[in-house]
């Protein structure tokens, strides 16, 4: 009886020495540490992310550690998350049209600001020179649509004017889209559809600067600006 109580203080004792548990290693880091695969044959199924956290494997670390749903599906875009590169902005007043040197010929920009914001954050859009500043890199959805004066004209297309995004990377401003306002000829008089709009993706890195505006339009009367509605929206779709 005298042996098996001994045994038994000696199991605890042993137990407290060995608190940090290793398989396949001789010094763990934790109370348990597995160095190698590990097989999970078969889980039960929940249908509601209440009251679970997901485990996480740190990469810096090794470790794996808890997250919450709700992180997850916000980093990947899933549903519920918050696409912090959306931004949206309507002038329907005070449109002016900016000739800057660094712009491609024929390129004017809409003085957008950051106060005619639709939707998005005023960090993302900067009025020094009416931009939006690209977050991080990857493929953007953009569109832009401009309609000058009441959207039909009597005969512009001389210099073919339209709409036109422009991006500026390390000082190098390019037009990367332009789609030119449409006519119709009339016998005695020629119209122009004097609205158009631009709407695909784009690959863009950080830091680039998105300009949008009108090309070939120095022949515009600047009285019908006045009159005139812009809007454009961005949005980051893929790494």
């Amino acid at each position: 009886m005298k042996t098996k109580i001994c045994s038994l203080i000696l199991s605890f004792i042993a137990f407290q020495a060995f608190s940090q548990v290793g398989i396949n290693t001789t010094t763990p880091q934790a109370t348990l540490d597995v160095n190698g695969d590990m097989k999970v044959r078969q889980l039960p199924m929940t249908t509601s992310l209440t009251g679970f956290d997901v485990m996480m494997y740190n990469i810096t670390t090794g470790e794996v550690q808890q997250a919450d749903p709700v992180l997850v599906a916000s980093a990947g875009g899933g549903s519920g998350a918050t696409n912090t590169t959306v931004y949206a902005a309507k002038k329907t007043a005070g449109i002016n049209l900016l000739s800057l040197g660094l712009f491609p010929s024929g390129f004017r920009a809409v003085n957008f600001l950051a106060a005619e914001r639709t939707i998005g954050s005023a960090a993302l859009f900067s009025d020094t020179d009416n931009t939006y500043v690209i977050p991080s890199a990857g493929v953007y959805a953009i569109g832009f649509t401009f309609r000058y004066g009441t959207g039909l004209q009597a005969s512009i297309l001389a210099n073919s004017p339209g709409v036109g995004i422009v991006r500026t990377r390390a000082g190098v401003a390019t037009t990367i889209d332009s789609r030119a306002f449409s006519g119709a000829n009339l016998i005695l008089l020629s119209l122009t559809i004097s609205e158009s709009s631009i709407s695909s993706l784009y690959s863009l890195q950080a830091g680039d600067k998105i300009s949008f505006g009108l090309v070939g339009s120095s022949a515009l009367d600047v009285g019908l600006l006045g009159s005139s509605v812009a809007s454009f929206y961005i949005y980051k779709v893929s790494n």
